[in-house]
């Protein structure tokens, strides 16, 4: 039987985001294959000789990965999620963040890492990251994975072109838990309804959504909790939202599923998406999906989805209104079905095991 440490970040519960969720799902399908996987958080302790592999998630955030691919001494693989937030902090951030418009992407995101260390909502467990920087430290854990999983080509594509590393691959899909999320057509939707179910950050672009949606005679729904550094925008998206909008904080997802159910358009016009969970599992449910096409979502929505303009309210509500009145697209489900379950995933990350073993 093959044993599995999934190593992640040390705040993927205290702060549950697209990765929490990818981790938590693809360790219990693989459960229910026969492998022993079990979550490790970056922070703890762990005893390395348990397990054949090591499984690291999150290749933006490199001190963790560093420290424990090291130390360990066993073959690893990275689910890499590279996710870019270049542009929103080159063009978007306000204040002091404007600076960050004149910092390469792996300048920012070190900037941001040392910053989390030091104000202690971190750990940091290499030292050698610190000297080494993103970039290099980045380069360094691809030259040694045995195998990278990213969630689409295109996402591989990002991975070779930024870190002009070709190293061996295979995609496992984003996906949803088809138990939980399914659609019932004897349940009329609400045309007037749109949820957005994401963390509240300015990457997920929730402001421009409000301003979007604000005094239109759709409601809107916010599920999710800041991020632990974005108060102020989370403040700002509460002061300007007019009476049509309701935030609701983060919730399990089993409580997910009456919104998703309710709702005829759910809608992530972030800045950059790999995929937007919410989206699949929510299209699993009969809701016609809005997002913008910054990222990966293209290959998982193809023309299958309502796309917008992140920079353009208008844009934004347009999208919403088509969306809300279009027929449920029955296509998209069926792909996600067949593509883009957590089954699918974990059957694919058990390849790559094998391959590397």
């Amino acid at each position: 039987m093959i044993k599995v440490a999934f190593i992640t970040r040390s705040t993927i519960y205290s702060v549950p985001g697209g990765d929490t969720v990818q981790a938590v799902q693809t360790a219990r399908h693989l459960k229910e294959m026969g492998i022993t996987a079990e979550i490790k958080l970056a922070n703890e302790n762990i005893a390395y000789q348990n397990y054949d592999l090591l499984h690291f998630f999150n290749l933006t955030r490199p001190a963790d990965i560093l420290y424990h691919s090291q130390k360990a001494g066993i073959p690893y693989v990275v689910s890499t999620i590279l996710c870019n937030y270049g542009e929103y902090d080159k063009y978007h951030r306000k204040g002091a963040g404007r600076l960050l418009r004149y910092l390469s992407t792996d300048t920012i995101e070190y900037l941001k890492s040392i910053a989390r260390y030091l104000l202690g909502r971190d750990s940091l467990a290499s030292p050698s990251y610190a000297w080494l920087g993103q970039r290099k430290s980045i380069k360094n854990i691809l030259s040694r994975a045995a195998i990278i999983l990213p969630n689409s080509e295109s996402e591989y594509k990002r991975v070779t072109l930024t870190y002009e590393h070709k190293v061996n691959h295979l995609i496992v899909p984003n996906g949803a838990d088809q138990n939980l999320f399914q659609y019932d057509d004897s349940i009329k939707k609400d045309e007037r309804l749109v949820v957005c179910a994401a963390r509240i950050e300015g990457i997920k672009n929730q402001l421009n959504l409000i301003r979007a949606l604000n005094h239109t005679p759709y409601r809107l729904l916010l599920i999710g909790t800041h991020a632990p550094n974005q108060l102020a925008y989370y403040q700002e998206c509460r002061s300007i939202a007019a009476d049509n909008v309701t935030f609701i904080d983060h919730i399990p997802q089993h409580e997910l599923v009456k919104y998703y159910r309710q709702a005829k358009v759910h809608i992530l016009p972030s800045w950059f998406e790999t995929t937007g969970l919410s989206s699949i599992e929510a299209a699993l449910m009969g809701c016609n999906i809005v997002t913008s096409d910054k990222g990966d979502v293209r290959e998982y929505f193809a023309h299958d989805a309502f796309y917008c303009d992140p920079s353009s309210p208008e844009s934004i509500l347009a999208a919403v209104e088509k969306a809300s009145i279009a027929k449920y697209n029955e296509n998209l489900r069926h792909r996600i079905l067949k593509k883009y379950t957590w089954k699918q995933a974990a059957t694919q990350t058990l390849k790559a095991y094998q391959s590397v073993l």
